[in-house]
């Protein structure tokens, strides 16, 4: 209902109730007028908390400054003709507990920048929508460009400040560097970020609990490098939550190494001729123990793969190919038994391919279900899938 209707209705009873209450028409007026003036303040208060809602993550170098944040403008320019790497990493180190708020612009490095883990010491990286990091003409290193945790390791979620992220804008590996790795630390965040031309786009290394990370990733678009190498999100630590996700023009979407992590929304896209076809994944799991929820699949040869006799959960999952011509599609396989459960998997396989499988057992045997599969099964060439089909397949 329109807030000038609803007022103007509210308005028309009150008056009609405190009419028949021999009130004035002038103190109806007055009431009237208090009671506009209130209504206008609440709506203005509404709208403005609207607005920084919709704006939370879209912040001005004014809106940066009064929030009390540090501007990296204020210390290097944003012109991306020279490596700023020891500036940044400067700002980091001597403003503990702080938001380092980057404008608009482009800003070359030529080294990996690390942040603490130490929450006494942690930052928050945050970009505006159009901050570009960019790795430099004389990159060499291994490690990731920003290296969240990267230093002063520590394992405490007791201590505030323990919470820290990498929010916004451009992470650009320029063919040459890995993305973003989360080193140590606990309750770490990336989000709303886009992560180009990597060679491994986010790298989560094993936790300072236990080996558990912790951390979460959201609302990330990774586009790759291109070849064998390369990999849109690499888990070794446990226990992550990765949502929101597409990623693009790499060999594995995300090779996941440990357990205990939760995947949601997740699409890889496979790049004809961007690496060695048969040998493509989308989903490639080799620690066991892990959740995937409408995780989709496209164009890599195999859609999801489990290691050995491991045991995953798969539910709603996608696996679709837009060309056949490289002659092979495998929705799901595995390195030895199948033990996993799949509920209600959708498979579309591409008319020219000539091998379409739906599950390929490394080896006979395991205690994993398939519920429902919805697919053409005209096109199906493998027999693995009927030793454990426990509902039926659905034509698409």
């Amino acid at each position: 209902m329109n807030r000038k209707f609803t007022r103007f209705l509210t308005a028309a009873l009150a008056c009609t109730m405190l009419t028949g209450c021999g009130i004035s028409q002038a103190q109806l007026d007055e009431i009237t007028a208090r009671y506009d003036e209130k209504i206008a303040a609440l709506e203005a208060s509404i709208a403005s908390l609207e607005s920084a809602l919709a704006d939370s993550d879209s912040v001005s170098k004014e809106q940066a400054k009064d929030r009390g944040w540090i501007i990296v403008t204020d210390y290097i320019d944003n012109l991306g003709r020279t490596d700023v790497s020891d500036e940044l990493q400067q700002i980091i180190d001597e403003n503990p507990n702080s938001t380092i708020y980057f404008p608009d612009g482009a800003y070359r490095i030529d080294k990996p920048i690390a942040t603490p883990a130490d929450p006494k010491k942690s930052v928050d990286l945050h970009l505006s929508n159009y901050a570009a990091i960019r790795a430099g003409n004389n990159w060499s290193s291994k490690d990731a460009m920003i290296r969240l945790g990267g230093k002063d390791a520590k394992n405490d979620i007791g201590t505030p400040g323990s919470f820290y992220s990498f929010t916004g804008g451009i992470v650009d590996g320029r063919g040459k560097a890995n993305g973003i790795s989360i080193e140590s630390g606990r309750e770490t965040a990336v989000r709303n970020v886009s992560i180009k031309n990597t060679i491994i786009g986010i790298h989560i290394f094993h936790g300072a609990n236990s080996g558990s990370s912790d951390s979460d990733i959201y609302n990330v678009n990774i586009v790759g490098a291109g070849g064998d190498k390369s990999v849109g999100v690499l888990i070794q630590g446990y226990d992550n939550t990765l949502t929101n996700m597409r990623i693009a023009n790499v060999h594995y979407g995300v090779n996941i190494q440990s357990s205990g992590n939760m995947l949601r929304n997740i699409h890889p896209l496979y790049y004809r001729g961007s690496s060695t076809y048969i040998r493509s994944c989308g989903f490639y799991d080799a620690g066991g123990n892990n959740w995937y929820d409408y995780c989709y699949s496209d164009q890599f040869c195999t859609g999801f793969y489990i290691k050995d006799n491991l045991s995953n959960v798969y539910d709603s999952c996608f696996c679709f190919w837009y060309n056949g011509d490289d002659g092979k599609q495998i929705a799901m396989r595995t390195g030895g038994k199948f033990n996993s459960l799949v509920t209600s998997i959708k498979v579309g396989f591409h008319s020219n391919s000539k091998e379409n499988i739906l599950l390929d057992l490394g080896e006979k045997g395991g205690t994993g279900v398939i519920q429902y599969i919805l697919t053409n099964e005209s096109r199906v060439t493998g027999e693995d899938h009927k030793l454990h089909l426990a509902g039926k397949i659905i034509k698409s």
